[in-house]
Protein backbone atom coordinates (compact mmCIF):
# COMPACT_ATOMS: atom_id res chain seq x y z
CA UNK A 1 0.00 0.00 0.00
CA UNK A 2 1.32 3.47 -0.92
CA UNK A 3 2.71 5.79 1.86
CA UNK A 4 0.24 8.46 0.23
CA UNK A 5 -3.00 6.14 1.06
CA UNK A 6 -1.15 5.05 4.61
CA UNK A 7 -1.42 8.70 5.73
CA UNK A 8 -4.45 9.02 4.43
CA UNK A 9 -5.79 5.97 6.53
CA UNK A 10 -4.06 7.21 9.50
CA UNK A 11 -5.43 10.57 9.40
CA UNK A 12 -9.28 9.40 8.86
CA UNK A 13 -8.69 7.04 11.93
CA UNK A 14 -7.95 9.85 13.80
CA UNK A 15 -10.70 12.58 12.99
CA UNK A 16 -13.44 9.79 12.83
CA UNK A 17 -14.90 7.41 15.59
CA UNK A 18 -15.19 4.20 13.77
CA UNK A 19 -18.36 2.06 12.89
CA UNK A 20 -18.72 -0.10 15.71
CA UNK A 21 -19.55 -3.01 13.39
CA UNK A 22 -17.03 -2.46 10.43
CA UNK A 23 -14.68 -0.42 11.80
CA UNK A 24 -13.45 -1.87 14.81
CA UNK A 25 -11.61 -5.21 14.08
CA UNK A 26 -12.44 -8.13 15.76
CA UNK A 27 -9.31 -8.15 17.56
CA UNK A 28 -5.83 -9.49 16.65
CA UNK A 29 -5.67 -12.72 19.04
CA UNK A 30 -9.14 -13.66 17.65
CA UNK A 31 -11.11 -16.08 18.17
CA UNK A 32 -8.90 -16.76 21.59
CA UNK A 33 -9.25 -13.17 22.59
CA UNK A 34 -11.79 -10.99 20.74
CA UNK A 35 -13.00 -7.24 20.54
CA UNK A 36 -16.76 -6.31 22.61
CA UNK A 37 -18.77 -4.19 21.30
CA UNK A 38 -21.18 -3.46 24.89
CA UNK A 39 -24.82 -2.41 23.70
CA UNK A 40 -26.80 -3.01 27.27
CA UNK A 41 -25.41 -3.37 30.41
CA UNK A 42 -27.49 -5.00 33.83
CA UNK A 43 -29.03 -1.86 35.03
CA UNK A 44 -30.39 -0.58 31.30
CA UNK A 45 -34.22 -0.65 31.40
CA UNK A 46 -33.90 0.21 27.61
CA UNK A 47 -32.83 -1.81 25.00
CA UNK A 48 -30.19 -0.21 22.85
CA UNK A 49 -28.54 -1.43 19.42
CA UNK A 50 -26.32 0.03 17.12
CA UNK A 51 -28.01 1.48 14.07
CA UNK A 52 -26.46 -0.72 11.29
CA UNK A 53 -26.61 2.58 8.86
CA UNK A 54 -24.99 5.18 11.06
CA UNK A 55 -23.20 3.28 13.76
CA UNK A 56 -24.88 5.13 16.65
CA UNK A 57 -26.64 3.69 19.51
CA UNK A 58 -30.29 3.76 19.22
CA UNK A 59 -33.12 3.07 21.23
CA UNK A 60 -34.51 -0.06 20.48
CA UNK A 61 -37.53 -0.56 22.90
CA UNK A 62 -37.96 0.29 26.57
CA UNK A 63 -37.73 -3.31 28.33
CA UNK A 64 -41.05 -4.65 29.08
CA UNK A 65 -40.30 -7.80 31.14
CA UNK A 66 -39.00 -7.29 35.33
CA UNK A 67 -35.84 -8.93 34.99
CA UNK A 68 -32.75 -7.31 33.01
CA UNK A 69 -29.79 -8.35 31.69
CA UNK A 70 -27.59 -10.67 33.96
CA UNK A 71 -24.19 -9.43 32.02
CA UNK A 72 -23.18 -7.44 29.55
CA UNK A 73 -24.31 -7.59 26.24
CA UNK A 74 -22.93 -6.93 22.47
CA UNK A 75 -21.39 -7.43 19.58
CA UNK A 76 -18.27 -9.21 17.80
CA UNK A 77 -17.20 -6.48 15.17
CA UNK A 78 -16.62 -7.56 11.49
CA UNK A 79 -19.05 -10.43 12.62
CA UNK A 80 -21.95 -11.80 10.74
CA UNK A 81 -24.39 -14.59 10.84
CA UNK A 82 -25.18 -16.08 7.97
CA UNK A 83 -24.52 -19.04 5.57
CA UNK A 84 -22.05 -20.45 7.35
CA UNK A 85 -23.29 -20.17 10.66
CA UNK A 86 -26.88 -21.86 9.68
CA UNK A 87 -25.07 -24.75 8.05
CA UNK A 88 -23.15 -25.48 11.79
CA UNK A 89 -26.10 -24.62 13.48
CA UNK A 90 -27.44 -27.50 11.39
CA UNK A 91 -25.15 -29.60 11.52
CA UNK A 92 -25.46 -29.66 15.42
CA UNK A 93 -28.94 -29.28 15.97
CA UNK A 94 -30.22 -31.65 12.92
CA UNK A 95 -32.49 -29.45 12.34
CA UNK A 96 -33.84 -28.13 8.45
CA UNK A 97 -34.45 -24.99 7.10
CA UNK A 98 -32.66 -22.75 9.72
CA UNK A 99 -30.95 -19.75 8.11
CA UNK A 100 -28.44 -16.73 9.57
CA UNK A 101 -30.17 -13.59 11.38
CA UNK A 102 -28.05 -11.61 9.14
CA UNK A 103 -26.66 -9.68 12.33
CA UNK A 104 -23.23 -9.62 13.96
CA UNK A 105 -22.66 -12.30 16.25
CA UNK A 106 -23.78 -11.62 19.64
CA UNK A 107 -21.71 -11.85 22.94
CA UNK A 108 -22.40 -11.57 26.82
CA UNK A 109 -19.42 -10.64 28.93
CA UNK A 110 -19.07 -11.57 32.55
CA UNK A 111 -17.60 -9.47 34.87
CA UNK A 112 -17.75 -9.32 38.88
CA UNK A 113 -17.48 -5.17 38.24
CA UNK A 114 -20.70 -2.98 37.68
CA UNK A 115 -20.22 -1.11 34.41
CA UNK A 116 -22.74 1.41 34.61
CA UNK A 117 -22.73 2.57 30.52
CA UNK A 118 -22.91 0.85 27.28
CA UNK A 119 -21.48 1.97 23.88
CA UNK A 120 -17.89 0.79 25.22
CA UNK A 121 -15.41 -1.17 23.86
CA UNK A 122 -13.31 -4.60 25.83
CA UNK A 123 -11.56 -7.28 25.43
CA UNK A 124 -13.27 -10.38 26.13
CA UNK A 125 -12.30 -13.80 26.31
CA UNK A 126 -15.12 -16.53 24.85
CA UNK A 127 -15.58 -19.34 27.43
CA UNK A 128 -18.30 -20.86 25.66
CA UNK A 129 -21.96 -20.46 24.14
CA UNK A 130 -25.72 -20.64 23.84
CA UNK A 131 -26.54 -22.57 20.11
CA UNK A 132 -30.06 -20.10 19.97
CA UNK A 133 -32.56 -20.33 17.76
CA UNK A 134 -35.39 -17.79 17.50
CA UNK A 135 -38.05 -18.52 14.80
CA UNK A 136 -36.31 -20.30 12.89
CA UNK A 137 -32.41 -18.41 12.63
CA UNK A 138 -29.31 -18.96 14.14
CA UNK A 139 -28.94 -16.95 17.10
CA UNK A 140 -25.58 -18.12 18.76
CA UNK A 141 -24.52 -16.24 22.00
CA UNK A 142 -21.19 -15.93 22.77
CA UNK A 143 -20.33 -16.44 26.11
CA UNK A 144 -17.12 -14.87 27.59
CA UNK A 145 -15.66 -12.98 30.30
CA UNK A 146 -13.65 -9.72 30.48
CA UNK A 147 -10.00 -9.79 29.82
CA UNK A 148 -8.01 -9.37 33.79
CA UNK A 149 -11.42 -9.73 35.86
CA UNK A 150 -10.61 -10.77 39.08
CA UNK A 151 -13.30 -13.30 39.36
CA UNK A 152 -14.01 -14.89 35.92
CA UNK A 153 -10.70 -14.11 34.41
CA UNK A 154 -9.09 -17.56 34.93
CA UNK A 155 -11.80 -19.40 33.57
CA UNK A 156 -11.00 -21.21 30.36
CA UNK A 157 -14.50 -22.99 29.74
CA UNK A 158 -18.00 -22.30 30.35
CA UNK A 159 -17.80 -25.86 32.43
CA UNK A 160 -15.74 -24.10 34.92
CA UNK A 161 -18.36 -21.15 35.28
CA UNK A 162 -20.62 -21.20 38.31
CA UNK A 163 -23.83 -23.13 36.72
CA UNK A 164 -26.25 -20.76 38.69
CA UNK A 165 -24.20 -17.84 36.48
CA UNK A 166 -24.99 -19.57 33.58
CA UNK A 167 -28.70 -20.64 34.35
CA UNK A 168 -29.51 -16.75 34.78
CA UNK A 169 -27.94 -16.10 31.64
CA UNK A 170 -29.59 -18.59 30.20
CA UNK A 171 -33.22 -17.82 31.68
CA UNK A 172 -33.09 -14.51 30.78
CA UNK A 173 -32.74 -15.57 26.64
CA UNK A 174 -35.68 -17.96 27.06
CA UNK A 175 -38.01 -15.59 28.86
CA UNK A 176 -37.68 -12.04 27.70
CA UNK A 177 -39.82 -12.09 24.80
CA UNK A 178 -43.10 -13.61 27.09
CA UNK A 179 -44.42 -10.15 27.39
CA UNK A 180 -44.01 -9.94 23.34
CA UNK A 181 -45.93 -13.35 22.72
CA UNK A 182 -42.76 -14.85 20.86
CA UNK A 183 -41.20 -17.13 23.57
CA UNK A 184 -41.86 -20.32 22.09
CA UNK A 185 -40.48 -19.61 19.26
CA UNK A 186 -36.94 -19.29 21.03
CA UNK A 187 -35.07 -22.29 22.13
CA UNK A 188 -31.64 -23.34 22.95
CA UNK A 189 -30.34 -26.38 21.72
CA UNK A 190 -27.23 -26.62 23.42
CA UNK A 191 -24.61 -25.05 25.79
CA UNK A 192 -21.75 -25.71 24.35
CA UNK A 193 -17.89 -25.01 25.56
CA UNK A 194 -14.94 -22.78 24.73
CA UNK A 195 -13.70 -24.66 21.19
CA UNK A 196 -16.97 -24.54 19.55
CA UNK A 197 -17.77 -21.04 20.48
CA UNK A 198 -14.30 -20.15 18.73
CA UNK A 199 -15.46 -22.03 15.58
CA UNK A 200 -18.58 -20.10 15.71
CA UNK A 201 -16.74 -16.88 15.74
CA UNK A 202 -14.30 -17.51 12.79
CA UNK A 203 -16.99 -19.33 10.75
CA UNK A 204 -18.80 -15.81 11.68
CA UNK A 205 -16.27 -13.91 10.23
CA UNK A 206 -16.03 -15.62 7.62
CA UNK A 207 -19.76 -14.65 6.82
CA UNK A 208 -18.92 -10.93 7.04
CA UNK A 209 -16.02 -11.10 4.72
CA UNK A 210 -18.01 -12.69 2.00
CA UNK A 211 -20.76 -9.89 2.43
CA UNK A 212 -18.78 -6.89 3.43
CA UNK A 213 -15.30 -8.08 2.47
CA UNK A 214 -11.96 -6.00 3.97
CA UNK A 215 -13.19 -2.80 5.54
CA UNK A 216 -9.47 -1.50 5.53
CA UNK A 217 -8.60 -2.76 1.90
CA UNK A 218 -12.02 -1.38 0.50
CA UNK A 219 -10.63 2.00 1.71
CA UNK A 220 -7.62 1.46 0.52
CA UNK A 221 -8.70 0.95 -2.87
CA UNK A 222 -11.14 3.80 -2.69
CA UNK A 223 -8.30 6.17 -1.49
CA UNK A 224 -5.95 5.16 -4.31
CA UNK A 225 -8.70 5.54 -7.25
CA UNK A 226 -9.85 9.10 -5.66
CA UNK A 227 -5.82 9.61 -5.48
CA UNK A 228 -4.96 8.29 -8.65
CA UNK A 229 -2.46 5.84 -7.35
CA UNK A 230 -1.67 2.93 -8.90
CA UNK A 231 -1.02 -0.52 -6.68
Amino acid sequence: MKEEVQNLIKAFNQKFVAHPWHGIPIGEKSPDMVNAFIEIVPSDAIKYEVDKDSGFIMIDRPQKFSNHMPCMYGFVPQTYCDTRIAEFCTEKTGKTGIVGDQDPLDICVLTERQVNRGNILMEAIPVGGFRMIDGGEADDKIIAVLKGDQAYGDIKDISDMPKMVIDRVKHFFLTYKDLEGNSKNVEITHVYGADEAKEVIKRSFDDYTAKFGNADQALAEALMQALGVKA
